[in-house]
């Protein structure tokens, strides 16, 4: 009986010393599978475990963003850090700040302007105001539907992605004329979704998602009959032409990607909307970070950069959450039923022991009664 009461305890330290050790991971696992249908609950798990069980993380993401020349990133981290109480080298950030300066400089600001502008292309807010100035003068969306619309008349390859990008960024850009930047968001988001596009920084699954959604758009027939002698120098006509054959009726899900899209570059910046674009699957993934990124702001692409899509939504990571739950629950499971087999021990070891201190009186008891007749006859012979 001793053998099997020590057992029992040394269960009860076992189990409770793996479940201290364990305690940490299963509070996180539980915490972020209570979140995973909130994208910004979900992201503070996970940088809640990060911080945990690597403190120094964002230090490293800081130096890296700075290795690889992205200011806005090494900023991002920065911002974060700040956001969790996390004290960085007083040098660190100042190199950041030096960085982010130099970025933002006018003469560095005029030059990106000037290429967006020109070529169509952005990677940080100079180039994308550019990019959207020449949208928002119909210069850039002419351009590129004049350009895949010939390929589209000559039978060559054709981007229908980027046609029907374009094609709605000239009905929106109307629409953002008469409600005086009302929809700027979405305009925004357009030129984003297209410049993603074209540098090759657009997900594969949203690709494929968005190339179905904008071959709806385009009345392919009647845009080439109008394109036959469209370009830049006429670009009134153009326009005519092109609205002419755009179906706005079925555009309503490239323009909700693109008012997402730009919701997250209103917050989190150019880069971290390409960032966006560059890991999403699908519309339901911007429309997540979309959500993220009003509620973290500058923080976003070093979220995004720390955990990616898992940022957003547990996938594979849902399997690995449940797990250290599951086991965490086995531990408190055999934690309680040890402590349980030391109390019936230790409760039935008690019994024995009582029962066998009775015993023993009950037979000095009786044993003392029967030597008292004898101890009486002795004393009367004697």
């Amino acid at each position: 009986m001793r053998h099997r009461l020590d057992t029992a305890l040394t269960g009860i330290a076992v189990c409770a010393t793996i479940g201290l050790l364990m305690l940490p991971q299963a509070r996180d696992a539980g915490a972020m599978l209570a979140a995973q249908d909130d994208p910004v609950a979900l992201a503070d798990a996970q940088v809640t475990a990060a911080l945990r069980s690597d403190p120094g993380v964002l230090a490293r993401g800081i130096e890296a963003a700075l290795a690889s020349d992205d200011a806005d990133l090494a900023n991002s981290f920065v911002e974060l850090a700040a956001a969790r109480r996390v004290v960085m080298p007083e040098e660190l950030t100042k190199r950041v700040s030096d960085a982010v300066a130099e970025q933002n400089s006018a003469s560095n600001f005029a030059t990106k302007f000037a290429t967006g502008f020109v070529t169509g292309q952005a990677d940080d807010i100079g180039s994308m105001s550019g990019t959207v100035a020449g949208d928002l003068f119909v210069f850039g969306d002419i351009r590129d539907v004049v350009r895949e619309g010939k390929h589209l008349a000559m039978g060559e390859d054709t981007d229908h992605l980027i046609l029907g990008l374009a094609a709605a960024g000239l009905a929106v850009t109307a629409a953002t004329y008469v409600s005086v930047g009302g929809v700027a968001p979405v305009r925004a988001g357009l030129s984003l979704v297209k410049d993603a596009r074209k540098v090759g920084r657009l997900g594969e699954g949203l690709t494929a998602w968005a190339g179905r959604s904008a071959r709806n758009v385009v009345d392919t027939p009647a845009l080439t009959n109008a394109l036959a002698d469209a370009s830049l120098l006429r670009p009134g006509s153009t326009v005519t032409a092109v609205k002419a054959a755009f179906r706005g009726e079925t555009a309503g899900g490239l323009v909700k990607l693109a008012q997402d899209a730009g919701r997250v570059g209103e917050k989190a910046g150019v880069r971290g909307a390409m960032d966006t674009l560059r890991i999403a699957q699908g519309p339901k993934d911007v429309a997540r970070i979309a959500k993220l990124a009003e509620t973290k702001g500058g923080q976003t692409r070093a979220i995004l950069k720390m955990f990616g899509r898992g940022a957003i939504l547990l996938a594979v990571g849902a399997f690995n959450m449940t797990m250290w739950l599951f086991w965490a629950l086995l531990t408190l499971f055999g934690f309680v039923c040890s402590i349980k087999a030391a109390t019936e021990r230790a409760t039935w070891s008690w019994l024995q022991r009582s029962k066998a201190r009775k015993a023993r009186r009950a037979l000095q008891s009786r044993h003392e009664m029967a030597l008292c007749p004898t101890l009486a006859a002795a004393s009367l012979h004697g």
